[in-house]
């Protein structure tokens, strides 16, 4: 991790702890071994660009842009930029509400977990599921665990049957 100002590391720590988010979005796949892509996303908005600037220098990473009604929003999504930068300066440059500590203890579980491979299993989702159910106060989500767990039966199904027409 670079070289970052204690009072610059803290700031932007400080910042996030009452703005930021760390978030965990599954996205429908028909190209994967699952019909679930998992996501990690660490993002932040803000009226002025300057503050989420310095997110941009002082993590290394991310991507920028100015949404339609003026607000500027920093994200990263990364998974490997997250491991290697994101979840590094956040441990350094801790926070102080229990909230966001509860929260990104989960974002870096489940991260552990993404790493070990846990996505490619129905047993595994349900685990990254549980983990991820009470992050950002269960937010509202594009697909519930039961839509996202009815899928992945539905997958495994035409799998065996796929298998079964073959053999």
């Amino acid at each position: 991790m670079k070289d970052i100002p204690y009072d610059k590391g803290h700031y932007l720590a400080g910042f996030t702890d009452g703005e930021g988010s760390f978030n965990v979005s599954f996205r429908p796949r028909s190209d994967y071994r699952m019909p679930w892509k998992i996501s990690l996303c660490f993002n932040i908005s803000q009226k002025e660009r300057v503050i989420l600037s310095l997110f941009k220098k002082y993590l290394g990473c991310g991507t920028m842009r100015q949404r339609s009604d003026g607000i500027w929003y920093f994200e990263v999504n990364n998974f490997n930029v997250i491991c290697e930068n994101v979840i590094p300066f956040f441990k350094r440059f801790r926070f102080l509400s229990e909230k966001k500590k509860r929260d990104f203890a989960k974002f870096c579980k489940i991260a552990k977990m993404l790493e070990e491979g846990k996505q490619f299993s129905e047993e595994g989702i349900k685990e990254i599921l549980l983990v991820r159910k009470d992050m950002n106060d269960g937010g509202k989500r594009k697909y519930t665990q039961k839509e996202i767990l009815k899928k992945i039966k539905e997958s495994s199904e035409t799998i065996r049957q796929t298998l079964r027409a073959k053999s």
